[in-house]
């Protein structure tokens, strides 16, 4: 059974006639009495009762119309939504982020994409940088608003840099740097540092190595915390100074001091993470849309 014996029955119902049905559908009436008759040899039962003036549906055939009408109906809205979804109207996505690196902008960008693809069922989780990575790889998250993968990791991972975010050093405001309007790394040599722990964020901590080593000293590690407000914590608790990518977040935090870095080279990258395997419409518009954002500044 085909979807044109539906549409073929549903014709000759509504005009009543074979000659009308056939120049309706712009076929012949040939073509029409033949696909009745098929029709009715694989139902099994006599659907049409053929008059000279006017055809008529049986019994049978009435309640058989009831249903090919709503397949019929089932069929243009699978059409309607494989269409929408091409154009990646529909679908989920499922979103991961870490709360240290998406700024306040952030939930707007959601609202904003929630508005324009009601369709779409959008999903957000929150993990650390390098579960967000195996997520990608795992199939659990379709986005991932992170930093830049591992050389090892970029084969499945596709990413996008779409803003940098600058490091910042974090101090007491009781320490001797804390009123510097912008401050050299070296002028940390000899502190205690609490650190962003490599496993779950390696660029943040790396880029603190880096920064260190290039100003000529090797940090002293007093703490490693998993995610940035552990370390805001053993900051205020006196374990030591940090350098942490700066995000608006942190000026809520009264007690504590955020002093630009002087390093050109002080930034850690925010981006968009993607497996090119999983790409397709729905992803690249959110892309498109988180940029957007970035280039209006309201990221």
């Amino acid at each position: 059974m085909e979807l044109r014996h539906l549409r073929y029955l549903v014709a000759v119902a509504e005009q009543q006639s074979f000659s009308r049905a056939a120049a309706h559908l712009h076929v012949s009436q040939s073509a029409i009495s033949e696909q009745m008759a098929d029709l009715e040899d694989e139902v099994g039962v006599r659907l049409l009762e053929r008059g000279h003036r006017r055809t008529e549906l049986t019994e049978p055939g009435k309640i058989f119309l009831e249903h090919a009408r709503r397949v019929l109906e089932m069929s243009r809205t699978a059409v309607l939504e494989a269409q929408r979804a091409e154009r990646g109207q529909v679908g989920t996505l499922r979103i991961g982020f870490f709360a240290g690196g998406v700024g306040d902008g952030f939930p707007a960008l959601i609202r904003n994409f929630r508005d324009t693809h009601p369709g779409v069922e959008l999903t957000l989780m929150e993990m650390h940088v390098t579960e967000q990575w195996r997520a990608l790889q795992d199939g659990r998250i379709d986005l991932a608003f992170t930093r830049a993968p591992e050389p090892q990791m970029r084969r499945d991972i596709r990413y996008e840099v779409i803003q940098h975010d600058p490091m910042v050093a974090i101090l007491p405001l009781n320490h001797p740097r804390a009123s510097a309007k912008r401050l050299d790394v070296k002028d940390l040599s000899g502190e205690r540092f609490v650190v962003s722990s490599r496993g779950t964020s390696p660029s943040v901590y790396d880029k603190v190595i880096e920064l260190c080593m290039t100003a000529g000293f090797t940090p002293e590690i007093a703490s490693v915390s998993t995610v940035w407000s552990s370390v805001i914590l053993m900051v205020q608790s006196g374990e030591g100074v940090s350098i942490l990518p700066y995000n608006r977040q942190q000026i809520g935090f009264r007690d504590l001091a955020f002093v630009p870095l002087k390093a050109k080279n002080a930034f850690v990258e925010l981006c968009v993470c993607w497996t090119a395997r999983r790409d397709r419409i729905l992803l690249r518009n959110f892309r498109e849309m988180a940029k957007e954002h970035v280039r209006t500044g309201r990221l």
